[in-house]
């Protein structure tokens, strides 16, 4: 083979030294020619390849406020029929939080509650309190046949979902939010699914069971999962809103990735996610790896703590989530949203909870 031209530009390179130089992002069009005159000299002297230079460095995230520390509603009431977020208005207000998401929780309290003088009352609570509603909620039973494979039925919970983005609009709420159904061919011992996720004191050869219907069809139970996020978004859009979708066990979205395969099929920008830090480490997930999977989509958060097992939900400050790495973890990615406290009402001093909630925050997200 003919010796390469000494006055060639690689002249005194090998193939392996020039595609090492490529891989390393130093060769390019106007830079061979140095390369080659400095990188064998260098070489000659030290016998050591010349260091590729340092990657560039990540951009910085995008300048602006941290995120809004808030909290739900229903830190201060049940989830049944007729729930009142008062209590919780006032309490949120007092303790200086900056949202609250509120909820609703049956279709009937479409017409017993949220009618147009209460929704009127509420706002004035939440301007005098200076509370913004980061994204209004529709509880389960509301949509609990958005899977379903009636046509009718999966009409009653669009019907029911649109109600609720009429009283997003009228509370000022810029996103609505649900958790993902479950197939409603799967069963377990109570009412909510999700909640059967262990047995705290197994009996001598009890099994973790859920019972599934033979004519479970999982491929037909998704497409209709997507085609009803679909409508609900149409519907949102329609209203001027965006779409949170929420993760809890058993449910067509379980964690971040479920979530991504969600957004693949629809690819719509209103899509976003509701991360919740306890049922993301109740699955084995960490969630500041969640947010770095769903950082683009990520619309908003609901903040609880979980007990060294990671069954159970303690009160905010008494486990063993890591609200410094989520909350350093958010900054990074450049969210800008709400992180709302999400502490179900278990018997305990919920004020207390909250203003520890609270402190925590302020202190992580600076």
């Amino acid at each position: 083979m003919k010796p390469p031209d000494s006055d060639h530009p690689a002249a005194g390179w090998t193939r392996r030294k020039l595609l090492a130089a490529a891989a390393g992002g130093v060769v390019g069009a106007g830079s061979l020619g140095s390369l080659a005159a400095a990188g064998p000299a260098e070489e000659e002297k030290t016998g050591e390849r010349p260091a590729a230079p340092a990657p560039a460095p990540a951009p910085a995230p995008p300048a602006g406020p941290r995120p809004k520390i808030t909290a739900v509603s229903w830190c201060f009431h049940g989830l049944e029929r007729g729930a009142k977020p008062e209590e919780a208005i006032e309490a949120l207000g007092e303790m200086g939080f900056e949202g609250v998401e509120l909820i609703l929780c049956d279709r009937k309290d479409v017409e017993e509650y949220w009618t147009d003088a209460k929704v009127s009352e509420l706002r004035k609570r939440l301007e005098h309190w200076k509370l913004a509603v980061p994204q209004f909620v529709v509880f389960w039973p509301v949509l609990k046949g958005l899977v379903s494979p009636d046509a009718e039925e999966r009409k009653q919970a669009l019907d029911g979902f649109e109600a609720g983005c009429a009283i997003a609009v009228k509370l000022g709420a810029p996103v609505m939010n649900f958790v993902a159904p479950w197939a409603r061919e799967l069963k377990g011992p109570g009412g909510y699914l999700p909640r059967h996720y262990d047995l705290a004191s197994a009996k001598p050869g009890e099994k973790f069971r859920i019972e599934i219907a033979p004519e479970l069809d999982w491929d037909g139970v998704w497409a209709t999962f997507v085609e009803s996020v679909e409508a609900c978004l149409e519907r949102a859009k329609a209203h001027g809103l965006k779409l949170s979708i929420e993760h809890h066990t058993h449910c067509l979205v379980p964690e971040a990735a479920s979530f991504l395969r969600l957004w693949d099929a629809v690819q719509d920008p209103a899509l976003g996610y509701n991360l919740d830090t306890g049922w993301t480490l109740l699955g084995r997930e960490h969630p500041a790896v969640a947010i770095h999977k769903v950082k683009r989509h990520l619309l908003n958060v609901h903040a609880r703590d979980i007990d060294g097992l990671m069954r159970s939900f303690v009160h905010v400050g008494e486990g063993v989530m890591d609200f410094k790495a989520v909350a350093e973890t958010l900054k990074a990615v450049g969210y800008r949203g709400a992180i709302s406290l999400e502490q179900d009402k278990y018997p305990g001093d919920m004020k207390a909870t909250c203003k520890r909630y609270l402190a925590i925050l302020k202190e992580h997200l600076g």
